[in-house]
């Protein structure tokens, strides 16, 4: 059967993203989760932050609550550290990668490692099904040696945090509630990539540096969101100067959305008790028995 040329994933909308700031005034450029863009189900927020001027980053993100949803912060330059009120601690550097399952709730911070130089990454907020959104709050946190970086003879690199390349490469992170993908891709000039996705998968890419073509088509250029139609397969090519970009997979939910601020839940009820729970100290968490 030859029906792989309709299989091929094309662009449905291009997006820059919006220069705002965030935390403790934090500047970065949200990329999901502005006007033009709400959400992307299941994904309810891109965030990337840049800059090499400490004044746009030293403050971080002085602790605060989640509710009802993940956050993923993947690091390409500096040290970022986090801690949460349940006793975890770590340090996230280049190539690493936290996967944080709020769930029913956490209070937590996130705050630079460093005081001079270039911190730059990237946190992605991902939606949960309302059957999980009151789970117990769980982490997946890899060192850049645990992220898995596949090297091709093109000279192509994959940092793989979730799913698997077409030659294999599996990311480390599990999830069973949107089984995604995300991928940091690094081209040469003028050097094509193709990656099979789950054709009914809500994907997107996002644009770091230089220029890339899908299906050879519509030229996407750096700090770019490029929506994807549905399909099996997505060719990209990069410009002549070659192309890192990101690319980001997952099973839409399909549920409604009730949202504020911290908090991601499916009504506003739900909404008003995670507002109530908060405020009451019900995300403080219970002590372990042993």
């Amino acid at each position: 059967m030859s029906t792989t040329s309709e299989q091929n994933r094309t662009i449905l909308q291009q997006l820059p993203g919006m220069p705002t700031s965030d935390g403790a005034g934090v500047k970065l450029t949200r990329i999901i989760g502005t006007p033009q863009l709400d959400m992307l189900d299941p994904f309810l927020m891109l965030d990337c932050f840049e800059s090499d001027d400490a004044d746009d980053y030293v403050a971080g993100f002085p602790t605060h609550p989640h509710r009802g949803f993940e956050t993923v912060t993947y690091l390409l330059n500096g040290r970022m550290r986090h801690k949460d009120n349940a006793g975890n601690e770590g340090v996230i550097e280049p190539g690493g990668v936290q996967w944080m399952t709020a769930a029913k709730g956490i209070l937590h911070s996130e705050m630079p490692e460093q005081e001079e130089g270039l911190l730059k990454g990237f946190q992605l907020w991902v939606n949960l099904p309302a059957k999980a959104k009151m789970g117990e709050p769980e982490y997946q946190e890899f060192p850049p040696e645990s992220t898995p970086l596949e090297h091709r003879e093109n000279g192509t690199e994959i940092r793989v945090i979730a799913g698997e390349t077409n030659q294999g490469t599996v990311g480390p992170v599990i999830n069973q509630y949107t089984y995604p993908t995300y991928m940091d891709v690094s081209l040469p000039a003028n050097t094509g990539f193709e990656q099979s996705l789950a054709i009914d998968h809500n994907a997107f890419i996002y644009v770091i540096e230089g220029e890339v073509a899908v299906q050879n088509v519509e030229k996407v250029s750096a700090k770019n969101l490029a929506i994807l139609s549905k399909g099996d397969t997505v060719s990209v090519t990069s410009g002549d100067k070659g192309a890192r970009f990101l690319l980001i997979a997952g099973k839409p939910l399909n549920e409604s959305v009730a949202r504020m601020g911290p908090f991601v839940m499916n009504t506003q009820a739900e909404i008003r008790q995670a507002v109530e729970d908060f405020h009451s100290g019900k995300f403080a968490p219970v002590a372990c028995q042993h």
